[in-house]
């Protein structure tokens, strides 16, 4: 019972850098904001790009890829099943999102989750069981770099 509670309380603080973790049907929650090109969460902020396309984007990270990849840490979590709640917040055509181990050899074998359908102003959630491992999630349809997490 205590050791659930330190793992509660370490989601808990987890949330204020992930944008709030609470109970989905029995698993922590992770909260992940899309805007143009980039989730927020992970950023520390909205760099103000506002695609019209998925080829803006791609164009875009293509040249800022580098930087913001190592100005942001892993997001670190336990094992354990989590469910992503993601939200489009202004970005004007479909998003997804796509959750995969970070060693491509390694996909067919790790759990992954990823669907589409949100829509500007809409969320989805997305559950998963993650093993000890680490993964990347990312959006296809309004290209992201790929934000990491790693399960101990």
């Amino acid at each position: 019972m205590f050791r659930r509670v330190i793992v509660w309380a370490a989601l808990s603080l987890l949330g204020a850098v992930v944008g709030g973790a609470s109970a989905y049907a029995g698993n922590p929650q992770i909260s992940l904001t899309q805007t143009g090109c980039q989730f927020l969460e992970p950023e520390g902020k909205d760099l103000g790009i506002k695609p019209m396309s998925a080829k803006e984007c791609r164009a875009f990270n293509k040249t800022t890829k580098k930087t913001r990849s190592k100005d942001h840490k892993p997001l670190e979590l336990a094992p354990g099943k989590y469910t992503f709640d993601v939200r489009n917040t202004d970005v004007p055509y479909e998003l997804g999102f796509y959750l995969r181990a970070a060693d491509r050899d390694l996909i067919p074998f790790m759990p992954r989750v990823s669907g589409g359908g949100i829509f500007k102003g809409q969320s989805r959630s997305f559950t998963i069981n993650l093993v000890e491992g680490d993964y990347v999630y990312s959006c296809p349809f309004n290209p992201t770099i790929d934000y990491r997490i790693r399960v101990k």
